[in-house]
């Protein structure tokens, strides 16, 4: 089961790392198409450092995302990403699909992904 999950996130990976170059590379030839950059903090149901870091990594992978920084939890704030979308046409829709890929990457690793951040939503 866990294995079939590992392979699931590994082939959204894929998908995801193409599609982001497709419209990166859209978007350099075609002038009329114009990027939405934003700064995305992102709050974390990932608690360990490994998940973390495996996050960042895919979501750095991905073209058009980076992620600028990481803040440790705090005092009941779970950790969080800074992350930079060039294609951000609004806040929502750039965090659904971050949390989406933490679902899966959960998923992967085992972890039950229901849990929700003990802060909801985020800010740009």
């Amino acid at each position: 089961m866990r294995l079939i999950a590992v392979l699931s996130y590994l082939a959204y990976l894929v998908r995801e790392v193409l599609a982001g170059a497709w419209r990166v590379a859209r978007s350099a030839v075609t002038p009329s198409l114009t990027s939405s950059p934003a700064i995305i903090e992102f709050p974390l149901r990932c608690r360990t450092d490994l998940q973390i870091t495996a996050l960042s990594a895919s979501i750095t992978i991905t073209p058009g995302t980076l992620v600028l920084g990481t803040a440790e939890a705090w005092e009941g704030t779970p950790p969080t990403l800074f992350v930079h979308a060039l294609f951000a046409p609004d806040r929502e829709s750039v965090l659904t699909d971050l949390r989406d890929m933490e679902t899966r990457l959960l998923r992967a690793a085992g972890v039950p992904a229901d849990a929700s951040p003990s802060r909801a939503g985020g800010r740009s």
